[in-house]
């Protein structure tokens, strides 16, 4: 396999090569190599690969080609199973005037040596065709196989002509890729979710005591999520466009612990009152999880202002979406006669799921953290049930209204139906006298 990702002045290919073939064309033993034993063996790996993979120009200018990292590993195939496979990252510079668009790959690695030799040629990301997928070579896009020709016994040069695309199908792919990765990413959800839950209640010695309007509960929401978008959108934006570095793990572990403080607060205010600036400051390290997924894309400024700016319109999109599904659920949940229980129990459930990540996220896996992070997959389902709940609390707390407004209605007319009519000597009525009088005038 041959996956490239293609960027606005480079390509950068990765090259995954079965061990066992290309130690025989090469003549490289890395048989019993392990991972230990394997940087002795880079500089001679690199040599020669730089002998057998020439892109070029479509005019034939010489492209220049940088070796990165070599890693060892398994793989396996419907046809031979499980193989040991060399993995190696490089880069593919076309000089001044080339087009990373538009070229010749000319590779003949291992195929020069092993006739029944195939390398399937697959473009894994082109931003500006709209492809950023990250989940590998199962989507990537094949654009070509290279083989040998068994009539001249050369294996011919593959030719890459990919279309143009666009700024627009790059940045309105990033904001679909922002709305998913929002929808599907259960822990940041669940997060502003359960910071919301006690937002219709007040708060009176440590404790949830009684509501507030819903004109209170609604500000109260408002602005813990707009603290929450102000918060991770900042670090979205100076960690993407400084390139920061960031290790994942603990920006995992900073997550699931702002869950487990969520949940906690919900059962006893430990912050009344300052939801939204925790919401911020809990923000702040969601949006560095948001920053690692364009981190690993390695896009041009350009590219990156664009996907930013879509990424984050997409996380805010459906992040309003989802808050205004939940709000008709969390203000009818709080004038439940039985409001503390319920509050308590999605609480304390919440509570277990953090815990579970937190654990996971410290290298302790566990059932629970998978069984959450599985419930990405049903994204969709959870946005149905969202709207289902929606709609029947808007109606639960809608009907009440309705029929009040009704009867207020009813007994109005009720009354005017009874009010007495003042009439003149003649019988008519004092409007139909002032009427006739007003006919003479005239």
């Amino acid at each position: 396999m041959l996956l490239l990702d293609v960027h606005e002045t480079s390509v950068t290919a990765e090259l995954e090569l079965p061990v066992d073939d290309f130690s025989r064309a090469s003549g490289i033993d890395l048989a019993d190599t392990t991972a230990a034993g394997l940087p002795a063996k880079t500089a001679a790996i690199r040599n020669y690969l730089a002998a057998h993979v020439h892109p070029a120009t479509i005019q034939g200018k010489a492209w220049t080609v940088t070796f990165g990292g070599i890693t060892l590993g398994r793989s396996e195939q419907t046809s031979t199973g499980t193989y040991r496979e060399l993995t190696v990252r490089a880069t593919l510079t076309p000089p001044s005037g080339g087009d990373p668009r538009h070229f010749v790959l000319g590779y003949d690695a291992i195929v020069h040596q092993v006739v029944t030799h195939t390398a399937l040629v697959s473009i894994r990301q082109d931003w500006a065709t709209g492809r950023v997928s990250e989940t590998g070579e199962d989507a990537a896009t094949q654009v070509g196989v290279i083989r040998i020709d068994t009539r001249s016994m050369t294996v011919p040069d593959l030719t890459i002509d990919l279309e143009n695309g666009s700024a627009w199908s790059g940045t309105s792919t990033m904001f679909r890729l922002g709305a998913t990765h929002i929808l599907a990413g259960t822990d940041h959800l669940l997060f502003l979710l359960i910071l919301l839950l006690p937002a219709p209640l007040r708060s009176a010695d440590n404790r949830w005591r009684g509501t507030v309007g819903a004109r209170t509960a609604i500000g109260r929401i408002a602005r813990t999520t707009l603290a929450f978008t102000v918060g991770h959108s900042l670090a979205l934006a100076l960690s993407a466009v400084g390139r920061l570095d960031i290790p994942a793990q603990p920006v995992e572990v900073f997550i699931a612990f702002s869950i487990l403080a969520g949940a906690v607060h919900a059962i006893r205010p430990l912050f009344p009152g300052h939801e939204a600036a925790v919401a911020g400051v809990f923000g702040l390290g969601h949006g560095l999880a948001f920053s690692l997924t364009l981190a690993e894309m390695n896009l041009s400024t350009t590219q990156l202002a664009l996907s930013l700016a879509g990424f984050n319109l997409g996380i805010e999109g459906m992040q309003l979406l989802l808050v205004l599904l939940a709000l008709p659920s969390l203000l009818l949940l709080s004038r439940l006669p039985r409001h503390s229980l319920m509050r308590c129990t999605c609480a304390m459930l919440t509570a277990g799921l953090a815990l579970g990540w937190l654990l996971d996220r410290l290298g302790i896996p566990n059932p629970i953290a998978a069984a959450a992070d599985n419930a990405s997959t049903h994204a969709t389902r959870l946005l149905l049930v969202l709207t289902g709940t929606a709609v029947l609390a808007a109606l639960r707390m809608g009907l009440p209204l309705l029929r009040e407004g009704k009867m207020k209605k009813g007994r109005l007319e009720s009354h005017d139906s009874h009010r007495p009519v003042v009439t003149g000597r003649d019988g008519n009525s004092m409007a139909q006298q002032a009427g006739q009088a007003g006919s003479q005038a005239r």
